[in-house]
């Protein structure tokens, strides 16, 4: 399916505690979240979407260092149209050295990049990245799109149930991997070793 971005995209503040109804307007202060909402065209027909974004400030547990980066490459943090709760930054031993790992979804400037931190290393490697457009889909009735994107730490427990039935059985993972989901569709597996990021094997 083919989207089309439409070019003037609404920009809407709303604050994580209360929003006045009356005039829209939102104390700019580190407890503010966005919303990003505008349409793209699918199949011939503008369809609107919306991106509920949080500041790095809404994740106290990000080391200091890391939302130092976060803010000056201008990231907000994506949140699906599932969530409860603050997500999309993840703690996990990643590297292998142990669990001081941290991967964020970062959006900035119209793209959404999964960044990921070594040990508190405030320069990510950029693991992957899209349009937010591209990172959207439909979920209720209202048609509305919401964004799609997720990440979560996978132990090596977790990988190895998703690699349920496959013969001859993969060897265990020594460390964490990364789960990478398009909401209610795909979970893949990035996992790290000997300087390089592969792609776990899963069934067919």
């Amino acid at each position: 399916m083919k989207l089309r971005l439409i070019i003037v995209t609404t920009l809407s503040l709303l604050a994580t505690c209360s929003v006045s109804a009356q005039n829209g307007t939102a104390s700019k202060d580190s407890t503010t979240a966005l919303t990003v909402s505008g349409q793209i065209v699918i199949g011939g027909h503008a369809t609107p979407y919306q991106i509920h974004q949080l500041p790095p400030s809404s994740f106290p547990a990000l080391p200091r260092i890391v939302q130092d980066e976060l803010n000056k490459r201008g990231c907000m943090i994506p949140q699906t149209y599932e969530a409860h709760r603050p997500e999309n930054v993840i703690h996990a031993n990643l590297e292998g050295h142990g669990d001081n790992d941290w991967a964020v979804l970062c959006a900035a400037r119209g793209t959404v990049s999964l960044l990921v931190f070594f040990d508190g290393d405030p320069r990510p490697a950029i693991l992957s990245q899209a349009p937010s457009t591209e990172r959207l889909q439909v979920h209720d009735a209202t048609g509305v799109l919401g964004f799609n994107w997720a990440i979560d730490p996978a132990t090596p427990n977790h990988v190895a149930e998703a690699q349920h039935g496959m013969y001859p059985r993969p060897a265990a993972l020594e460390h964490d991997a990364l789960a990478d989901t398009i909401v209610e569709h795909k979970t893949i597996y990035h996992f790290y070793a000997k300087s390089a990021w592969t792609l776990v094997k899963l069934p067919d």
